[in-house]
């Protein structure tokens, strides 16, 4: 049998680290510009690796929130329309409100999680589990 400080070891291992930071939550802006008729994106994987989700799930959200098609290419997402970067931005903001952020204590500390076919957003901060509403 494992006495205390045993048991209490591994259990630290086995838990989630946060940051203590108390640094404001800002999303990096949109970078890119507009090529003909397509926009491109190109810090779309350095906005994702700040989320901490990953970049397939985010350009779906964009695709389906600017209806757009789009494809990655190159750490780049190329957008088959012409958008600018408020827009993009805007949609962003909407993404990590609705897949990163917790609404209880409003830390980006969050992870998905599926429960019977339904997905949560778990926060490792608080300890808080609220169901998402959007479908990707």
């Amino acid at each position: 049998m494992d006495n205390y400080e045993e048991l209490l070891k591994k259990a630290y291992q086995k838990v989630k680290v946060i940051s203590k930071g108390s640094e404001r939550f800002e999303i990096p802006k949109v970078q890119g510009q507009v090529a003909g008729k397509n926009t491109i994106i190109t810090n779309i994987s350095q906005i994702a690796s700040y989320l901490r989700r990953p970049l397939e799930q985010i350009t779906k959200f964009l695709q389906k929130e600017l209806a757009a098609a789009g494809k990655i290419e190159n750490d780049r997402l190329i957008l088959n329309t012409k958008l600018n970067s408020q827009k993009v931005n805007e949609k962003i903001e909407l993404y990590a409100k609705e897949f990163v952020i917790c609404p209880v204590c409003t830390k980006p500390d969050t992870e998905i999680i599926a429960e019977k076919g339904i997905k949560f957003k778990h926060c490792l901060a608080c300890g808080a589990k609220s169901p998402i509403k959007y479908g990707i």
